[in-house]
């Protein structure tokens, strides 16, 4: 069983939409972030840098409970412990991984901070402007890559989930999916998966 620690932020449903892919059950155990639930001494226990999402698997690797952060980290793990949505080929692991990467190092804190000037209630020009453009430049980005393979690594894996989440929002960080239309099919596709659409119900 999965012990799911988690909130509705984009980070948070990418956890919640790869175990509704890979089929683990698991326990939702909501951490309200705007409460300071992820503050408290017991979630530090499962996360010391006191973000969602995490998880504690009860029968982790030789049996015995693992706690996990970091949704990349997990996303990881849940793959390697089901062998499903990271391919076990060496060219296109490593693919997948980049993607992941790019996701994490990239797409989400740059989507995060166009999040955060754009919606401040008094305007900071300087923030907006140069987020907002680190943002399209990332769509560019996945749009490009989009052209050539229907997923980032070609396959539908944990590279899609992680990047899905964040593009969810688009609306949010001002952009219109029709001006990356490779983008916006892939996005489309995705959003059809039933597994993907209960996954973005979590935490209901």
């Amino acid at each position: 069983m999965i012990e799911l620690y988690t909130w509705g932020t984009p980070n948070g449903k990418k956890v919640s939409i790869m175990l509704e892919e890979i089929g683990l059950p698991y326990n939702v155990h909501p951490i309200r972030i705007m409460d300071g639930d992820q503050f408290k001494p017991d979630y530090i226990k499962i996360n010391p840098n006191s973000k969602i999402p995490a998880i504690t698997d009860t029968e982790g690797p030789g049996g015995k409970p693992i706690n996990i952060f970091e949704s990349g980290a997990i996303l990881i793990y849940l793959a390697e412990k089901t062998g499903k949505l990271l391919s076990r080929d060496p060219v296109a692991r490593i693919e997948t991984i980049e993607w992941l990467m790019f996701q994490m190092g990239g797409v989400g804190p740059m989507f995060g901070q166009a999040h955060h000037f754009l919606q401040l209630k008094e305007p900071n020009p300087y923030g907006a402007e140069r987020y907002s453009k680190e943002t399209r430049r990332l769509y560019g980005v996945m749009n490009s890559r989009l052209g050539d393979v229907p997923y980032f690594a070609t396959d539908y894996s944990i590279a899609d989930i992680a990047t899905y989440t964040w593009v969810s929002r688009f609306q949010m960080h001002r952009v219109d999916l029709a001006e990356f239309p490779n983008v916006k099919r892939w996005f489309d596709a995705i959003s059809a998966r039933p597994a993907v659409q209960r996954g973005m119900k979590v935490p209901s």
